[in-house]
């Protein structure tokens, strides 16, 4: 395992898109799936690191969304597709992380309630309520 991930960060070395290298990135970590638990916070961590990285906005998943995120992921693992979907899921989560004002608690709290970003995906996808960019 050890050395399939050295060989894919290698691989992905001349990948320098930034949101193409994060997604890349996440893609390894979960693919690979080297932890017994926490694959999944990892794979973000180290694509929001190559984000950061690069001077980039991270990107932020929120609860409503998760259904969106995993169907990209679980996309690109049963081969539907070469991440197309995935990468346009995570393009979304990253313009939406740019468009909220993240240095007030009490402020953010509100565009986060007023954006649907807290409520249960599940009950989401069943009253057809999606996750907005905050006006």
């Amino acid at each position: 395992m050890i050395g399939t991930l050295r060989r894919g960060f290698n691989l992905l070395s001349g990948v320098t898109d930034p949101l193409h290298r994060a997604v890349a990135l996440m893609l390894l970590v979960t693919e690979c799936h080297p932890f017994d638990d926490g694959n999944g916070r990892m794979a973000r961590i180290v694509a929001n690191a190559a984000l950061s990285k690069a001077g980039q906005v991270r990107i932020v998943v929120p609860t409503v969304y998760r259904n969106n995120y995993l169907a990209g992921l679980s996309g690109v693992s049963n081969g539907n597709g070469s991440g197309e979907t995935l990468v346009a899921v995570l393009d979304f989560a990253q313009r939406w992380t740019a468009a909220i004002d993240w240095s007030d608690y009490s402020g953010a709290d509100a565009i986060l309630n007023s954006v649907h970003a807290y409520m249960d995906a599940g009950v989401a996808d069943k009253n057809n309520i999606r996750l907005r960019l905050p006006a």
